[in-house]
């Protein structure tokens, strides 16, 4: 049984005049029961030594507090939502410090600024989610939930075709894997489905496609969200978006011709715990670096974790960050390219694209 946990910390500030012992005192809650919060109590003892003014020492108390909190969230793999704004204070200071060496071998989210701002999707209405870069046909697929369809669009976010989809109940992402061949996800049953696309492609039925289903915490509408594949590795990963937030890794999918005895599936406790986020809505894998993205859009934020799911850098998609003028409303969907232009997608229809 996890238990909680009492931190003291005990310092002294003082005047020529006065001499003031205060004690900060933080109940952290068992890791087991993440709805609770901590609770914070201080207390003091005053000396006099004349008349003068005592310097006051709650802003010492709250810092004390706040480097207790992040090295207690930092610690476990339960998911703390009401530690995350300490967890992505911390973030931003070591990203302010960051050799240039780390920063050149990281995809680096601070150098991105906007070049198509909230640009909406002509002829798709709302729902759109999931976003992918074709490298052979030098296009974006996204996938739309309600009414199921794939939308290829150019690199500027214009429609190019729309193919119907049945046989999946609520789409929510999709994944380049090879030419012509990509994996999309049904949120609700937990499955993620290989699809096939050419040229001749006018609608798709993925009924009796090649596909595995996941039930591992299912909840409703909180299934898989995200896809990202590492081609090199033949890692495909997974992201649940919450109750439990979670990454999987999945190796022997799409089968191509291998035994469904190859498949494995693994979590990776790595990846969640370092994850300042509240959600998780969308994957990107970067090959040149072997690093991942996370997107969040409740949190507003995609994430750069390193190889060992460290997050070492982040971009907010808050209005006046990275050039926004606006805040994105519902970011659904993230990819980039070869030429490393980063593209984001948002209900109900907006599209993104950033440079650096």
């Amino acid at each position: 049984m996890n238990r909680s946990v009492t931190l003291s910390l005990m310092f002294v500030v003082q005047d020529a005049s006065h001499r003031k012992f205060t004690k900060a005192v933080m109940r952290l809650p068992p890791s087991d029961t993440p709805g609770k919060t901590p609770e914070v109590l201080a207390s003091s003892s005053t000396v006099k030594h004349g008349k003068s003014r005592l310097l006051k020492s709650y802003a010492m108390v709250s810092l004390l507090v706040i480097f207790a909190v992040i090295a207690w969230s930092t610690a476990g793999n339960d998911f703390k939502p009401w530690a995350n704004p300490f967890i992505r204070s911390a973030l931003a200071f070591q990203q302010m410090t960051t050799a240039d060496s780390v920063r050149q071998n990281a995809v680096w989210l601070p150098d991105f600024q906007v070049e198509i701002d909230a640009k909406p999707i002509v002829g798709v209405k709302d729902d759109v989610s999931g976003l992918t870069y074709d490298p052979d046909r030098r296009s974006l697929f996204a996938v739309t939930n309600k009414r199921p369809e794939i939308i290829e669009l150019s690199l500027d976010g214009d429609v190019l075709r729309r193919i119907p989809l049945s046989g999946v109940a609520d789409p929510e992402a999709i994944e380049y894997i090879s030419p012509g061949r990509y994996v999309i996800t049904d949120e609700r049953r937990q499955a993620v489905i290989e699809v096939v696309i050419d040229e001749t492609t006018e609608r798709l039925d993925v009924q009796h496609n090649s596909q595995v289903a996941i039930g591992i915490g299912r909840n409703g509408n909180l299934g898989f969200e995200g896809l990202a594949y590492d081609r090199a590795g033949g890692r495909l990963f997974v992201a649940k978006e919450r109750d439990p937030m979670q990454i999987y890794e999945i190796t022997g999918f799409p089968f191509a011709g291998r035994p469904a005895s190859a498949l494995q599936i693994h979590d990776n406790p790595a990846y969640t715990k370092a994850l300042p986020l509240r959600d998780l809505s969308s994957l990107y894998f970067d090959a040149r670096t072997g690093h991942l993205l996370a997107l969040s859009d409740e949190s507003r934020l995609i994430v750069e974790l390193d190889k060992a799911g460290k997050a070492i850098s982040k971009m907010s998609l808050r209005a006046g960050k990275h050039g926004l003028k606006r805040k994105i409303p519902q970011a659904e969907g993230l990819a980039m390219d070869d030429a490393g232009k980063l593209y984001v997608v948002s209900e109900p229809n907006l599209f993104y694209k950033f440079s650096r």
